[in-house]
């Protein structure tokens, strides 16, 4: 992206042009694909002249300018429907747009449509029964991952240069790994959730998919703010993403946990992570293996957190729509209601634990280091019953993604290799609270050393 911006900058490029292209790949790719619900081109081009004409008079918005992006389908935007993936929310036109929406039209962007997602955002296959099953590009017989599959797919494919996504459980990391592109979730708080559909209030997180860490940085500059509208948005300072980008990773301390994330993992995920790891240490970090504590807690208290808060927002449609909803999606909500208050309660406080332990611990530390899914793309037909194979994806994906929703600390996934099948492989970093800024600094330098980003299905 921040070549075609440059491009743009320099009049090489306009932005009628580039969004043409776009809308020519996405009409080529996507019929197969799967990786948009609805598609609003006209707009689109409307946009991108008026961000050429802005351009011709002197307004310059900013790396944004005139680039196309394209909103995961949780994201309000004004008179277009938000169907959050499901049936119900089919008539669900939008009365304003989100803030990461007026935040993204705001730095010029180009809208191109709404991106496929896995119903409800609660699931990590993609395969959605009212919206189309969302294809892995580089293996159509695999799944993208998801919820974010249809952003993941269309960054990965060109048909958009960034994607904003959401993140409860590993939503927008699963997919970049599975589809070998870069991903960002941050910490709690940090980019307003005013306008997107939630699956848990207290998990969800928004961030941005794109092809580079790069442009995940112009992506996260953009959409990071304090929104008093947005009950879960901290009004913490943003930092300048860009202003230490290529300061390296010497002396930074890089932990790889010795509990948990590396438990029955895939050899070549293994291997692939381990020599990013090297990378790393040969780039300057100070790499150390040692524990985390209390992650034999983190499944369970995560499980019953998400299932309580998905199924308190879902209480009505769960009464008045039951049939509704995919089988999948309605059991893992009921789940929800069994959950007793005594034990929410307990859940809220382990997780307050959990949190306040890993905080400490990242004050003698930089980086936590793991593979960002124990393997690589799954097949989408795996002979199980939909819900089983969602169910059995979903507690294998989200293992190593959702403890940072727990404790809400940024996590970031990049491209660190591929499986000999010619599938993609995620390395996840994670850091302290806020700190956004050495993520993707660390994330650029092992992207810099390494050219698994550079490769494209």
């Amino acid at each position: 992206m921040h070549e075609a911006a440059a491009l743009l900058r320099a009049r090489k490029l306009s932005s009628v042009e580039l969004t043409v292209t776009a809308i020519s790949r996405i009409r080529a790719l996507d019929p197969d694909l799967r990786a948009f619900i609805a598609t609003s081109f006209e707009a689109a081009l409307d946009a991108a002249r008026l961000a050429d004409s802005e351009r011709d008079a002197g307004q310059d918005r900013g790396p944004l300018h005139g680039i196309p992006v394209a909103l995961k389908d949780l994201y309000d935007q004004q008179g277009i429907v938000t169907t959050a993936g499901s049936k119900i929310f089919s008539s669900n036109i939008a009365k304003k747009d989100s803030a990461v929406t007026a935040r993204l039209r705001a730095a010029g962007a180009v809208i191109l449509g709404k991106t496929n997602l896995h119903e409800w955002a609660f699931g990590v296959t993609n395969q959605n029964p009212f919206f189309g099953d969302a294809k892995n590009p580089w293996d159509r017989t695999r799944i993208p991952g998801g919820s974010s599959g249809g952003s993941a797919i269309a960054v990965a494919t060109g048909m958009c240069f960034v994607s904003p996504g959401s993140d409860t459980g590993g939503s927008i990391r699963i997919p970049a790994a599975l589809c070998g592109v870069a991903g960002i979730k941050p910490t709690y708080g940090r980019v307003s959730l005013r306008g997107v559909v939630p699956l848990a209030w207290s998990l969800d997180h928004a961030g941005p998919l794109a092809r580079t860490v790069r442009d995940l940085a112009i992506a996260l500059a953009a959409l990071a703010g304090y929104d008093s509208g947005d009950p879960s948005s901290a009004d913490e300072p943003v930092d300048d993403y860009f202003a230490g980008l290529e300061g390296g990773v010497k002396g930074l301390r890089v932990l790889i946990p010795t509990t948990h994330f590396y438990t029955d993992i895939d050899p070549e995920v293994d291997a692939a992570v381990r020599e990013a790891a090297r990378t790393l240490s040969s780039l300057g970090a100070d790499v150390r293996e040692g524990p985390l504590p209390h992650t034999e807690l983190l499944l369970e208290t995560q499980r019953a957190i998400i299932s309580t808060d998905a199924a308190a927002y879902h209480r009505d449609h769960l009464r008045d729509h039951p049939d509704d909803f995919g089988p999948y999606v309605r059991e893992r909500m009921l789940h929800g209601d069994s959950v007793s208050g005594s034990d929410l309660a307990i859940a809220r406080r382990r997780r307050d634990e959990i949190r306040s332990s890993w905080v400490d611990l990242l004050k003698s530390l930089d980086v936590i280091l793991t593979p960002t899914t124990p393997e690589a793309a799954i097949a989408r037909d795996t002979g199980q019953p939909a819900g089983e194979r969602d169910a059995s994806a979903a507690r294998l994906m989200t293992r190593n993604t959702s403890p940072f929703n727990l404790t809400g600390l940024p996590a970031i996934s990049v491209p660190c290799g591929f499986t000999r099948g010619g599938l993609p492989i995620g390395l996840q970093l994670a850091a302290g609270p806020w700190r956004e800024a050495l993520l993707l600094r660390t994330a650029y330098a092992y992207e810099r050393a390494t050219e698994w980003h550079a490769r494209h299905p």
